[in-house]
């Protein structure tokens, strides 16, 4: 028989209550609901909302600006560290930017991305969720009549990091959320692209709309493929500009070489 005695039992201690709630404001900071660079409430806030007390509370505070998690200013409260996934603000990205050759290849990676976004923000979204997508989305249709494609990639791509956010993975947000400079750039150049023609204006919208509605109905494969077409959409304007810019460079040498 064996000796209960001799068994290798763990003793069990009481976890401090600032352990407590640093685990549950690392999860609410690695799940988006604190952002970097923003600022936390104030402490008696906080503390109310945890239901402990405040020197427990700034001792989680505390072991977080330790960690690098948190950046505490004097007399300007606790903020969420801004450089959080900053192994992304990389010389490479700028790069990436700056050569449009490479702009197809970021559109493969968003049609991995965004359609994975797209499966999960249908299944798990909450009404929450849906209710600030909806809101993303009329921020976005309320640049369309402008031609300030800064501005609209600005909502575009919010609408799109909504997206991620809706699809309540810590992971593919973060990474979302860490491309969100790259995003907008690419979005940009995109756009200028494609908003030349009415119908391409007309067509965004529509690709968009339905991207929502999919969502909002909670239909997965309906919303991949949304998002799968709207990114061929893209791809294809792109190829075009590209085509229509070779064309333009090559009746151009021949005016000069004729001279």
């Amino acid at each position: 028989m064996t000796n209960k005695e001799n068994m290798p039992y763990t003793t069990v201690r009481p976890r401090r209550i600032s352990d407590a709630v640093m685990e549950q404001l690392e999860t609410m900071v690695a799940e988006g609901t604190f952002k970097p660079g923003q600022k936390l409430p104030a402490e008696r806030k906080l503390a109310q909302q945890f239901g402990v007390s405040r020197p427990s509370l700034r001792e989680a505070l505390q072991k977080m600006v330790a960690r690098g998690l948190l950046v505490s200013r004097q007399g300007g409260g606790t903020y969420v560290s801004s450089e959080i996934g900053s192994a992304f603000s990389d010389p490479l990205l700028i790069l990436l930017v700056n050569h449009p050759e490479f702009h197809y290849d970021l559109l493969e990676f968003r049609h991995a991305l965004e359609g994975l976004s797209a499966h999960y923000a249908a299944l798990r979204s909450t009404a929450a969720d849906k209710e600030l997508l909806q809101q993303r989305f009329d921020e976005l249709v309320a640049t369309y009549p402008a031609t300030d494609p800064e501005k609209e990639a600005e909502a575009d791509a919010a609408f799109h990091l909504t997206i991620a956010e809706a699809a309540h993975n810590v992971v593919l947000l973060h990474v979302m959320r860490r491309l969100l400079g790259l995003l907008e750039r690419s979005i940009v150049d995109n756009l200028r692209s494609l908003v030349e023609r009415k119908e391409s204006r007309d067509l965004l919208y529509e690709q968009h709309k339905a991207l929502l509605d999919a969502i909002l109905a909670g239909d997965p494969e309906w919303a991949s493929q949304m998002s799968h077409d709207h990114l061929v959409f893209v791809e294809d304007g792109l190829l075009e500009l590209s085509k229509r810019e070779t064309r333009v460079r090559r009746a151009l040498r021949r005016v000069y070489a004729v001279r």
